[in-house]
């Protein structure tokens, strides 16, 4: 069996979901975490949202399929329990059951020119 790829524990201190922007531009200002399972065995994640001014939301819930990369919009519910992340600064601490890839992308639409960049967090085992 092929264990995969990746680590199991990553970390994104840098999370702030930006504003959707007006209606009718192409795309929906926003944030996404991206998981890439390699292996042959099913991710079960756990998400960890932290915040500057209270305790952590804690345990959500998520899967990836094995040899499946998933998007997960942050701006959505996210996870068992359809947690929303409120549009402010936020970190994330997903603990995989196998290794995994992960990265947040952010597609922020406040300026004409628009930015769609990604980010890559801290793994571990």
């Amino acid at each position: 069996m092929d264990r995969g790829d990746g680590k199991r524990v990553w970390i994104f201190p840098d999370g702030d979901l930006p504003p959707a922007g007006e209606p009718g531009l192409p795309l929906e200002g926003h944030e996404s975490l991206i998981v890439l399972n390699t292996g042959d065995a099913e991710a079960e994640i756990e998400i960890d949202v932290f915040f500057s001014d209270r305790e952590p939301e804690t345990g959500l819930r998520v899967s990836v399929p094995a040899r499946r990369v998933q998007c997960f919009r942050l701006d959505k519910p996210i996870g068992d329990r359809s947690f929303q992340i409120p549009f402010e600064q936020y970190a994330l601490r997903l603990r995989s059951s196998v290794p995994v890839i992960a990265q947040i992308g952010r597609a922020d639409v406040r300026q004409p020119n628009l930015a769609y960049y990604t980010i890559l967090g801290y793994g571990s085992d």
